[in-house]
């Protein structure tokens, strides 16, 4: 897929932005500048991939045009011309391939891809096997974030009898953790023999995640005297010292939008009340954003990211031992492993279809 006039201009100025940022960055005055330094190094760092994939690209069709010459230079050593013509073979294909990795590179950025997440899963149909696939869930996104060296913090959680969640939230931070698990929300179902069923009959119960980023200061701005209710009360359910004999527990209520939140896990009555207005405000902004997304998207749906928390995205098949997201018909028999926290096949082969429909897309001309 040939570089449309548009995106070969667009890469031009980017390139000649790049070099005038260099300069910039050497000079004095920039660097006195803490801010506009800080400022100007992002943008430099945002077009460097850019700048060098079109050098690249560049390069590659130098070569080919030179290839050609040789090819149809009439008092051309013969022997030459014949490795000219298997080389111009090779140089389309890398051309070719090079310019996707251009169009990847050009493709709008979410803006929300390098923020950190609240996580929320929640038991649906299946009562207890529901809970303790939400523990499941829970305990595979823990193993993934360590081995991508994120941080968990558990913000709240509510457990059942059987050591499963009815609701579980947690924070994760660290590089890059929205743009790769921005496609895990949806309702997420286990096929299995319930640990409560003696006949040994497969059940099938679902839960539901969220992915929310979170929500900066300038994302969503909340008056906490006029828009907010605090109730304190005494946490329930299983605890330490203080946790359990002392008010500690807060309730948030938005009252513009109803939205409520508890967090208990904590001692400290101020931490818990952080936590539930952090939750709040990714749960406002998450709203903002899917209101944004269904506007964008009357006339289209995409497959993958569709935002629509009820959309069935996976199963887990116990008995067979594989995993299978619908929307793509990606099917992988290594179910423990995935459970484990493999998960890097899975959020790699979401992020790659997202991509090829973008791309489809912005080959059709259809908007963003």
């Amino acid at each position: 897929m040939a570089l449309s006039h548009d995106l070969t201009q667009k890469l031009d100025v980017m390139a000649r932005r790049h070099a005038e940022l260099s300069d910039l960055l050497a000079q004095a005055e920039t660097a006195s500048n803490p801010t506009l330094f800080a400022r100007m190094s992002k943008e430099y760092a945002e077009l460097d991939p850019v700048v060098e994939a079109r050098r690249v690209l560049l390069s590659l069709q130098q070569q080919l045009q030179e290839t050609l010459e040789l090819i149809d230079d009439p008092e051309g050593d013969r022997e030459l011309q014949e490795m000219a013509q298997e080389e111009r073979e090779s140089l389309k294909e890398q051309i070719e391939q090079q310019q996707r990795t251009v169009q990847l590179l050009l493709l709008p950025k979410d803006p929300n891809d390098d923020k950190n997440i609240v996580l929320e899963i929640r038991a649906g149909t299946g009562g207890e096997e529901a809970g303790l696939f939400a523990a499941d869930l829970f305990r595979m996104y823990c193993r993934y974030a360590e081995l991508r060296g994120w941080r968990v913090e558990a913000l709240s959680s509510s457990s059942t009898a059987l050591g499963g969640f009815k609701e579980v939230i947690a924070a994760i931070s660290g590089t890059g953790v929205y743009s790769t698990l921005k496609f895990e929300s949806g309702a997420h179902r286990v096929q299995r023999v319930p640990v409560t069923e003696a006949g040994g009959r497969i059940h099938t119960s679902a839960c539901t995640v969220a992915i929310l980023p979170e929500a900066d200061e300038v994302d969503v701005q909340i008056n906490e005297k006029d828009e907010l209710r605090i109730d304190v009360f005494r946490a329930s359910g299983p605890g330490g010292q203080s946790v359990n004999t002392t008010d500690s527990a807060v309730r948030v209520t938005h009252l513009p939008t109803g939205l409520v939140v508890i967090c208990q896990d904590e001692k400290s009555q101020h931490k818990n009340k952080a936590q539930a207005i952090k939750v709040l405000k990714a749960r406002l902004f998450d709203i903002q954003q899917r209101a944004a997304h269904d506007e964008r998207s009357r006339d289209r749906r995409d497959q993958v990211g569709s935002g629509d928390r009820s959309e069935r995205i996976r199963t887990y098949n116990f008995p067979q031992g594989r995993v299978t997201d619908h929307r793509i018909h990606l099917t992988l028999h290594k179910l423990d492993q995935v459970l484990q926290g493999d998960m890097v096949e899975i959020v790699e082969s979401l992020a790659a279809h997202h991509q090829a429909e973008t791309l489809a897309r912005l080959s059709e001309g259809e908007p963003l």
